[in-house]
């Protein structure tokens, strides 16, 4: 079942933050309960409190976290194996628990349960612990940057109503902010790949002809393919500095 809510970047982030010894794992565990409910992994038919599996994962030497935002065709973060990567793709996001010698996947759907209940359970598989092949943050700041300001000229040119972004008012509260720890180019890209993320989402196609769809419509592809390696880039930006 596929979520709505970036939250494998906020448990990338925030569980970063924790290892890091930036905030506690309380902390951290409310603020990913702050974003979208209460959280329970489940392995081999067993279901825990995300605080249960992180202290176990802890305790067998975590070091960090990873965040992929594949799409079908491009894998992002991904490097298997094939059963882990599908269930990525189809769910739009993941995070991968590095440990010593292995890593772990963890992929979101949501948790209903009765009329109130409203959480997420996050399904547990082995992941690869070849490092994914993903752009340097600096390389990450390069392309959003580029292909915005291509975007915008392709969208500007395109006849027809609502063209171009939201204005930046519109997206003033708009996105996830990473977690304290991160370093200040990783908190300037992520802001930025998030307000445009969210302006992705907004993009409004009605009244355009099929000629001016296409044409739009490899604007924001490219956008999009831009923004999600910038979010990887920043919520990966304090495994990188650790390598």
């Amino acid at each position: 079942m596929h979520i709505d809510s970036p939250i494998s970047a906020t448990l990338v982030a925030w569980g970063n933050a924790w290892l890091g010894g930036h905030v506690s794992l309380e902390g951290a565990l409310d603020r990913v309960e702050r974003e979208a409910g209460p959280q329970v992994v489940a392995a081999e038919g067993v279901e825990t409190p995300l605080l249960a599996f992180l202290v176990d994962r802890r305790i067998e030497g975590l070091r960090a976290f990873r965040l992929a935002l594949p799409v079908p065709g491009d894998p992002l973060g991904l490097t298997g194996p094939p059963a882990f990567n599908g269930a990525a793709v189809d769910a739009g996001q993941a995070a991968v628990a590095v440990l010593p010698g292995r890593c772990l996947g963890l992929v979101p759907s949501a948790d209903r349960r009765g009329s109130s209940y409203s959480g997420v359970r996050w399904a547990v598989a082995e992941a690869s612990a070849v490092p994914p092949d993903v752009p340097s943050l600096a390389e990450a700041e390069q392309a959003l940057r580029t292909t915005m300001m291509a975007a915008t000229e392709a969208l500007l040119g395109v006849d027809g109503p609502a063209q171009g972004f939201p204005a930046p008012d519109a997206l003033d509260r708009a996105g996830e902010a990473l977690a304290p720890g991160y370093p200040g180019r990783a908190h300037r890209v992520g802001a930025l790949a998030s307000r445009l993320s969210v302006a992705l989402r907004l993009a409004d196609e009605r009244g355009l002809t099929s000629g001016q769809l296409a044409a739009r419509g490899q604007a924001l592809r490219d956008l999009d393919r831009a923004v999600r390696r910038a979010r990887v880039a920043a919520h990966n930006a304090i495994v990188e500095s650790q390598v």
